[in-house]
């Protein structure tokens, strides 16, 4: 796989994340994932919980599809709540780290007025290119 990182020249560095990245290999286009176990159930304790669990559901499937956190090039992630994110930002970024590395794809954060699941918090969406 190629990957990389673009940066258009004069611009100030992102904040955790890419502003693109340039890719080839077979792709893997994992849906929303939600923080739930393998059980469909929900993580306890709110956002950060959820999110770190969200992020182990995308490593899962990566892993079942050959893949590891490194391949990922894109990550939506959709949030009930603007404020809780902001205000929980280091922890999530602790959990980040913790299950992705220092690895940081493109992203997109969304404030949504609800997901599917009722006691969802954050839906995360990813996409990963491997060699």
């Amino acid at each position: 796989m190629t990957l990389r990182i673009l940066h258009p020249e004069g611009w100030a560095a992102p904040k955790g994340y890419a502003n693109g990245v340039l890719a080839t290999g077979r792709q893997i286009h994992v849906a929303g994932q939600i923080g739930w176990d393998a059980e469909q159930r929900i993580a306890p304790g709110g956002l950060v919980p959820q999110t770190r669990q969200a992020l182990e559901n995308i490593v899962a499937v990566l892993a079942s599809g050959g893949a590891r956190p490194e391949h990922l090039v894109r990550l939506t992630w959709y949030l009930t709540d603007r404020a809780a994110y902001l205000a929980a930002s280091k922890e999530i970024g602790a959990a980040y780290r913790d299950v992705i590395g220092r690895h940081f794809p493109a992203m997109t954060a969304v404030e949504v007025s609800s997901l599917m699941e009722a006691d969802a918090l954050v839906e995360i969406e990813a996409t990963a290119v491997l060699p």
